[in-house]
């Protein structure tokens, strides 16, 4: 399932227009990302939750040269499934 058809799925199981379905979801994910970028938990009972995690600078390389590169330190979204 991609965003349009999830964007369908709302509009019909919801009874309104796909417009309206469209934004809801929009405005849905803008408040999931702006709540991750503050460094909060998000959690949606029954569905998952989403946290920020810290990943430490470490070194690598370079696949095509074999020269050892730094990795910097970056924070990544992980999201852990709900038991149901």
């Amino acid at each position: 399932m991609n965003k349009t058809d999830l964007i369908d799925a709302m509009a019909e199981h919801a009874g309104i227009t796909k417009a309206a379905a469209k934004k809801a979801l929009e405005c849905a994910l803008i408040e999931i990302e702006g709540a991750l970028q503050k460094g909060n938990r998000v959690s949606l009972v029954g569905f998952g939750s989403w946290s920020v995690s810290k990943r430490a600078a470490r070194e690598g390389r370079n696949p095509q040269t074999g020269e050892t590169i730094k990795i910097k330190a970056k924070n990544i979204v992980k999201f852990k499934a709900g038991a149901d």
